[in-house]
């Protein structure tokens, strides 16, 4: 039977995040479902699968939530079950930066749709592409041009910045991940080290795929699970490097 993989994210204040995660955690155990869940005051992060059913029921529960009634997912399908376990954990944050003080919940930076991002880059627009995934992800692919820092963890990216130059401040830069979390995180931080016009990629590499294909992307993308990589149709291609 396909499964149906899901992703979402959220920052959002949450309470009460013990109580969260043992609900949470019998539910996905009831419906059979694998993955990661992470939970911190800053919001939700998960990563789940299983039939499309117990899918979802699971988002329909998780909807009446009012904190999560607005969640959008990724959707795609794998022929088998991506995930060898359940984990619902509570973390200090959902993606560890080490700068509490940014808060895209209540800072956001601004967003870019996949479509108007294509609509620049078909233009030729003047614009620095961000990628602040790990430099093992940007092997697998990326945007053609796109800049990266060499890092190895996301917590890294603040001590790389200086590698953009004094230049770069003035330029409109678009930054970019996987699924969204991690350049909604990036943007608002590079706002507040004083670069001047910065976008996030809204719903990151998986939504541009959805909405645009490869158009200015050169490769695969890497997902942490093993499927390994997605290709432009968002269908897993087992890509090992």
């Amino acid at each position: 039977m396909p499964t149906l993989n899901i992703a979402t994210y959220k920052f959002v204040t949450l309470d009460n995040l013990p109580e969260r995660r043992v609900q949470l955690l019998a539910r996905c155990v009831a419906l059979s479902l694998k993955g990661t869940i992470l939970l911190a005051t800053e919001g939700i992060n998960l990563f789940l699968a299983g039939t499309e059913t117990h899918i979802n029921e699971f988002k329909a529960k998780l909807g009446d939530d009012p904190a999560f009634v607005d969640l959008i997912y990724k959707d795609s399908w794998s022929a088998e079950q991506p995930f060898g376990k359940l984990l619902v954990k509570i973390k200090q944050e959902i993606i560890p930066l080490g700068f509490p003080e940014v808060s895209p919940a209540t800072n956001p930076a601004p967003r870019l749709s996949p479509q108007q991002l294509k609509e620049w880059l078909d233009a030729g627009r003047d614009v620095l592409l961000l990628d602040t995934r790990n430099e093992f992800e940007v092997d697998h692919g990326t945007f053609t041009n796109a800049k990266h820092l060499s890092i190895n963890n996301f917590r890294h990216l603040p001590q790389a910045l200086h590698q953009l130059g004094e230049e770069a401040k003035q330029k409109p830069i678009v930054t970019f991940c996987t699924g969204g979390i991690r350049c909604e995180k990036a943007a608002p931080y590079l706002l507040q080290q004083g670069f001047q016009e910065v976008y996030q990629l809204d719903g990151g590499i998986l939504k541009y795929f959805e909405e645009c294909g490869n158009a200015h992307y050169q490769g695969e993308c890497f997902v942490f699970d093993e499927r390994v990589t997605l290709d432009a149709e968002l269908n897993p291609t087992y890509t090992s490097r």
